[in-house]
């Protein structure tokens, strides 16, 4: 029998939604290189780099260069998505289940402020805007659209929700002992949560903190870690065919995990790590084998969570199923603030010497990481996000020199969901100065990860639809080739994640200006658009 408890339905025909689904063109290029089918859109375009060659003197040579790539858009957007969450009764699955739920049914509810309207702020895809031009009758005005009119996404109101959890708890009752969303919302969206119970989920002790085992009362039996990966692979089809979807992405929303060791012969090839899984190996976490069942069955997985869940091993099997995997560790509070401040100090000529950061919270997130081994997790998915912008200035930093980066995380239950963020940034100045600036941060922990959960599965659903090849120079379109999928690493989802995974051998970009510009980029090139530069040059210097 299917696990029906691991489902929520979607939206009836003619029910009331705050968000309206992207499911149809906005609007339309007029240019030949854009044509618009019944249902895709292909685009040619030409993409712009530099070459630079460094000659023996130390001198250099810029050769401006361009590729020419074709892309083709499905514009059919999937009725019905299954999103899988691992940990789905966590603060954070609970919470976006009842949010979607929420705006999927347009409930409002009263707050000591007043009355609330259910929203998707905090989403990038669903609650921000792009610039798409200026108006032709007036060039002053610039033009806007939400960024989920770009392309059409999925709405996630659609989205069918299941999962697993080391919890037995029904969804209605994690949402209660998350303590996030207000008492009178909780109230009205309690009996249609109850409904939801989490599959048995994948529970070894010597991953997470001693401090969980109160709370795992749904795992599945043994250590047998081949039969795991099938019991998964099984919830994965049943849940697909039980509810009629298109497609599912699947999430690990659970807890922070040690590191797994890398080895020889063990997870280091995807031959070695499906080996592994067989011979139930102690350094397969089990976020590696949801993973591997996600790749196995042809269904994206993205991680949320700091570990090294995507191992050598991992990636490559991805690779070589041409399935999409994304990660790492939602970015929600502290380091994407980070990586706003470092990118704006070494840009405008000031070095950061030294980066503390503290912060304190006291949901089971803050319980799990005051283990040793998850907070190490955690701690080198935080520290690494300042690298690439300060390689970027040699000016400021010698070869090898980089800020002194302290980070401390802190369990304090009586703060519970709301994390208290505190950093240093003590920098060198003009002439031998100093400066210190100093900021005070209060995150709502699953508030502000909700929507990155949201964003991250409509960017994944989007890019299944996305076919690209490239014409090599002075060939003619027969001879391009046949169209393929974007590389099986998404590191189009950089923006909402601390420590990007990126095709091994290419390079991590964490500066979250770049990160945002390189997403909105890439969706206005599949409607034959050129990149946002913000030159303006209509109005610096008048033709």
């Amino acid at each position: 029998m299917p696990p029906a408890a691991a489902t929520s339905s979607a939206i009836p025909t003619g029910a009331a939604s705050s968000a309206p689904a992207s499911s149809s063109v906005s609007f339309r290029v007029n240019s030949p290189n854009v044509r618009y089918g019944d249902d895709h859109i292909e685009s040619d375009y030409i993409y712009h780099n530099s070459a630079v060659s460094v000659n023996a003197d130390g001198s250099m040579t810029v050769e401006p260069t361009q590729t020419r790539y074709q892309f083709k858009t499905s514009t059919n957007v999937p009725s019905r998505t299954g999103l899988m969450l691992v940990g789905w009764g966590g603060n954070n699955g609970s919470t976006v289940t009842a949010s979607i739920l929420a705006n999927k049914h347009n409930i409002s509810w009263n707050t000591k402020s007043g009355v609330q309207q259910p929203n998707y702020f905090g989403s990038v895809m669903m609650a921000s805007t792009v610039k798409l031009g200026t108006r032709a009758d007036d060039p002053t005005k610039d033009v806007y659209i939400p960024m989920n009119k770009v392309v059409p996404i999925a709405n996630p109101n659609d989205f069918v929700i299941g999962g697993w959890d080391i919890s037995s708890l029904n969804l209605a009752e994690s949402m209660r002992r998350a303590e996030v969303l207000d008492y009178d919302l909780q109230r009205q969206l309690y009996d249609e949560m109850a409904q939801l119970k989490p599959l048995p989920s994948i529970y070894y002790p010597d991953y997470i903190a001693a401090n969980q085992s109160d709370r795992a009362d749904n795992a599945l039996p043994g250590n047998d870690k081949q039969a795991h990966l099938e019991q998964i692979r099984r919830d994965i089809r049943e849940f697909k065919a039980s509810n009629g979807l298109d497609s599912v992405i699947i999430l690990w929303t659970a807890n922070t995990e040690r590191f797994s060791s890398i080895i020889p012969g063990v997870n280091d090839t995807a031959d070695n790590l499906l080996n592994a899984i067989a011979t139930s190996h102690d350094e397969v976490a089990p976020s590696t084998v949801f993973a591997v069942a996600s790749v196995l069955e042809g269904v994206p997985f993205i991680n949320g969570s700091p570990q090294n869940t995507f191992v050598p091993g991992a990636i490559e099997l991805a690779e070589r199923h041409d399935v999409f995997i994304g990660g790492d560790d939602f970015k929600s509070g502290q380091t994407k603030l980070k990586s706003v401040l470092v990118d704006f100090l070494v840009n405008a000529g000031i070095k950061p010497l030294s980066i503390a950061s503290y912060n304190h919270l006291g949901n089971n997130d803050g319980k799990n990481l005051n283990a040793p081994q998850q907070f190490r997790s955690k701690e080198i998915s935080k520290s690494n996000v300042v690298d690439d912008m300060v390689a970027a200035n040699d000016i400021l930093y010698k070869p090898g020199e980089h800020p002194d980066h302290c980070i401390v995380i802190k369990y304090i239950p009586a703060v519970g969901d709301s994390k208290r963020a505190l950093d240093e940034y003590y920098s060198e100045i003009f002439m031998g100065g100093r400066s210190t600036i100093s900021v005070y941060n209060t995150c709502e922990d699953s508030l502000l990860a909700s929507p990155l959960i949201i964003d991250l599965a409509l960017l994944t659903e989007l890019m299944t639809r996305i076919k690209y090849r490239v014409v090599p120079t002075g060939a003619v379109d027969g001879a391009a080739g046949e169209y393929k999928s974007f590389n099986s690493v998404l590191s189009i989802l950089s923006y909402m994640l601390k420590a990007p995974l990126v095709t091994p051998g290419t390079p991590v970009v964490n500066a979250l200006a770049k990160q945002r510009a390189a997403l909105e980029n890439i969706m206005r090139a599949l409607v034959g658009l050129p990149p946002q530069n913000d030159m303006m040059l209509e109005h610096k210097a008048t033709y």
